[in-house]
């Protein structure tokens, strides 16, 4: 069993599920293990993080730039 808030959920997607309706940071608690945050909330929109921020991150920048410092 799942639990998110005070309502129980038999599977984990079923608990995401209802994790995400709520918009909220919530935590979600299984039988071995707990995890907690705001769920659904993993999308980038004209370069805007959905709490507003710019999302300026880069891997293409990062790929072996420390190997470059030290030269």
């Amino acid at each position: 069993m799942y639990k998110v808030k005070e309502l129980e959920f038999i599977d984990l997607l079923s608990a995401m599920d209802h994790a995400k309706s709520l918009n909220e940071f919530v935590s979600i608690m299984g039988p071995d293990f707990e995890v907690c945050g705001m769920f659904g909330v993993d999308s980038v929109i004209d370069g805007k993080c959905p709490d507003g921020v710019a999302y300026d991150w880069n891997k293409a920048s990062r790929i072996g730039r420390v190997k470059k410092e030290r030269m």
